[in-house]
């Protein structure tokens, strides 16, 4: 599709990586405890600016190297394969921590969240990673092909974003972080990752 390879997969996969735990997940339902759902949906254009522009710093890089140098991009899919999984494998066997506080302040939810996610290194060595697994050389066609996948991801985080928002609103007395609960999302996730990855590989 427009030179996404698989791109029901690729689908899924950006769901996962939204649903895994961390700084922006805590940004949204922070900012809606203290703003309601207009700070809690101003953090989530937040989040999606600071994907955006992570998303085309990475597209900078992949679409110099699939013009320059067809093999090293192929060892680079190999690569973000192998970071797939080895997330996974974190997720499965990491102990339980202590939740990292956020200090989000009134009326600036859009540029708290927008910070957390340039400077959230999980987040940058994820769409270095990630863009190249789901570009298709064969049928690549340059920024239509990253511009479908940027879109695609803005949408599913409004979308997830807007999920994430309405829930905290609504059940705030009830959702308090649960260590058990936290802890069997990212063993599902960190399935879900291997999976990903040992699939990517063997479809090589």
């Amino acid at each position: 599709m427009l030179g996404v390879a698989d791109y029901g997969a690729f689908v899924v996969a950006v769901i996962v990586f939204l649903a895994i735990p961390g700084p922006g997940n805590l940004a949204l339902i922070t900012s809606t405890s203290k703003g309601g759902v207009r700070g809690g949906l101003a953090a989530t254009f937040g989040v999606i600016a600071g994907d955006q522009v992570l998303m085309w710093l990475a597209v900078a890089g992949v679409a110099a190297v699939l013009q320059a140098a067809p093999v090293v991009f192929g060892a680079v899919q190999w690569l973000g394969a192998a970071y797939l999984a080895w997330l996974g494998f974190r997720m499965l066997v990491s102990k339980p921590g202590d939740t990292p506080i956020l200090e989000i302040r009134p009326h600036q939810y859009f540029q708290q969240a927008c910070a957390i996610t340039l400077l959230n290194p999980k987040a940058i060595v994820f769409y270095m990673a990630f863009f190249p697994l789901f570009v298709d050389p064969a049928t690549h066609q340059g920024l239509a092909t990253f511009g479908l996948m940027a879109a695609t991801i803005a949408t599913l985080t409004f979308l997830y974003g807007a999920i994430v928002v309405l829930l905290t609103h609504r059940l705030a007395d009830r959702l308090r972080a649960s260590p058990r609960v936290t802890k069997a999302l990212e063993r599902v996730a960190g399935v879900l990752l291997i999976g990903f990855g040992v699939k990517l590989v063997l479809s090589r």
